[in-house]
Order: structure tokens, then C-alpha cells, then sequence
């Protein structure tokens, strides 16, 4: 472990507080679950159960790595976030902005291709088979009204 202490580690666009676990560190990046990040501390060998900040910048740098090429070390299909992507027919892992803009580029779709969760989506309803009768109330919905209530 090299002496000096890094409290703010850059990884895939995304301040990491250096005090935390390596693998624990690595979920607060968008697009990195906890199984993820323990896979990519094994993958980069780094020990995750070492902080963040004392990694030296050979380490950060396989573990960017690692998080930017996933199937170049084996990662399980499975694991990745984007199987069989529809414009290149890859499978990809997107993080970060790259998560955020192809999330929204995929609702826009549908909403442009008028499916059934893009008219959800446009109307702002629940869009994955939840109920709606009794949640989701927003702005003055207001409860059920007993009948002597009604009749005043």
C-alpha cells in the first residue's frame, strides 16, 4: 500500500470518497451494483476489502479499465446492463451519463413508436403492471367519499 491517502478518487466520471471500501465505493457509480463491483475488484485484483484511497493509480487505472471493457475480462453476460443492443448488436455495459442519456433515448422511442409503455410514460402513469387505483395519487387527488358524505 503506498503512504499517501487520496480523499477524492475520480473513476468513470464520478467522485469516489476515498475513506470507503473498494467495492462498496464502486456502487455509487450509476450503472455499478454491489455484485458488479466486487467482480470488477476481482477482475482488476485489487483487495476489496482495502480503502479507496490508498490504491495506487496503477490499480485505479485497471479498475477503470475494467469497468469501461467488461467483456475483454470475462465478465458474465448476465452481469452486463445492455445485452444484444439494438444499434450495434453488442453486449455492452454502459455507466454513468452514457446509462442516463441511452435510458432516455429508449423512452423517447418508445413514446415516438406510441407502444404501450411509451403512452404510459407520456402520461406520466405507472408504466410496469403496478396498480394504480389506491398509489401514484399526485397532485389533489384527495380519498374515498362515504355516501352520507356525498349526500350532504
Amino acid at each position: 500500500m503506498p503512504g499517501e491517502f487520496q480523499h477524492i478518487i475520480r473513476i468513470a466520471d464520478t467522485d469516489l470518497d476515498g475513506t470507503i471500501m473498494v467495492d462498496y465505493a464502486l456502487t455509487k457509480i450509476k450503472g455499478v451494483g454491489i455484485r458488479l463491483a466486487k467482480v470488477i475488484a476481482e477482475k482488476a485484483k485489487v483487495n476489496p476489502e482495502s480503502r479507496l484511497g490508498y490504491l495506487s493509480d496503477v490499480e485505479v487505472s485497471r479498475i477503470e479499465d475494467v469497468i469501461e471493457n467488461p467483456p475483454k475480462y470475462d465478465m458474465p453476460r448476465w452481469l452486463l446492463n445492455r445485452s444484444k443492443d439494438s444499434e450495434t448488436g453488442k453486449t455492452l455495459h454502459l455507466v454513468g451519463s452514457d446509462l442516463v442519456f441511452q435510458t432516455k433515448a429508449n423512452i423517447d422511442q418508445m413514446k415516438k413508436m406510441k407502444s404501450w409503455k411509451g403512452i404510459r410514460h407520456t402520461y406520466g402513469l405507472k408504466v410496469r403492471g403496478q396498480r394504480t387505483r389506491t398509489t401514484g395519487r399526485k397532485g389533489k387527488a384527495i380519498g374515498v367519499k362515504k355516501k352520507r358524505v356525498m349526500q350532504r
